[in-house]
């Protein structure tokens, strides 16, 4: 449907998916109900784009550096409640974003986009599970990102028979980038700048499409012989 070629780096190939997405739109008409995409579009930023912004389902893993891997309690393993905006520990204690209470509002500053939350001293030193929470020091911090609803909802499909499915034809897709190497001979781009390897890729494109659209015309039958 459409093409657009980026630099490699993970902004730009987010850059390149939102444009084409907006494109085809505005072009032919039709909005994708899903997104089917690799880890590189796993970002915060990307998923609420898709969810809040777009209504898409994003079928992407999601870029997730809050697992463990010494042992110990993961972000995972703590319950959120939003309509407290708080997280429950798994013995049952609290973690807040904010224990002190002001007579005035108070504003973070406006370049994060992120929130700790944190329990109580007293709790996290009388806890028994201490050890496999907080070994290095109390109390306990949880990170929430301000896209963790998008992000969660990107964690919920990937549990899902549709999410299996969209791997399968994501490699149909990514089988495309093989055949641009090995049959049409774009080893290499010949063209220099960003609009000289649009152009070289819009080109690519245009032969892979007229590929399929000949195996799609009917061969005409071969005369029997008399």
């Amino acid at each position: 449907m459409d093409v657009e070629a980026s630099r490699s780096v993970r902004t730009g190939e987010t850059y390149a998916a939102c444009k084409m997405i907006e494109r085809v739109q505005d072009r032919v008409g039709l909005w994708p109900e899903r997104l089917i995409a690799d880890t590189a579009y796993g970002s915060g930023e990307v998923l609420n784009w898709l969810v809040e912004g777009c209504g898409i389902e994003p079928h992407i893993p999601v870029i997730d550096k809050s697992k463990r891997t010494d042992g110990t309690f993961s972000q995972e393993d703590f319950t959120y409640d939003r309509e407290a905006d708080t997280y429950i520990c798994p013995v049952g204690k609290e973690l807040r974003h904010g224990w002190r209470t002001y007579r005035r509002e108070r504003k973070g500053p406006k370049d994060t986009t992120s929130a700790k939350y944190s329990a109580l001293q007293v709790d996290c030193e009388a806890c028994p599970l201490q050890v496999k929470c907080c070994p290095k020091g109390v109390p306990r911090r949880v990170t929430r990102s301000e896209f963790e609803g998008a992000r969660q909802m990107a964690r919920d499909i990937a549990k899902t028979d549709e999410y299996a499915i969209s791997c399968k034809l994501r490699k149909k897709v990514e089988m495309l980038f093989a055949h641009l190497k090995r049959i049409l001979g774009l080893g290499r781009l010949r063209l220099r700048g960003p609009c000289g390897a649009n152009d070289e890729f819009l080109l690519a494109a245009t032969a892979q499409n007229l590929r399929k659209l000949v195996k799609l015309i009917p061969m005409p039958e071969k005369p029997q012989p008399a």
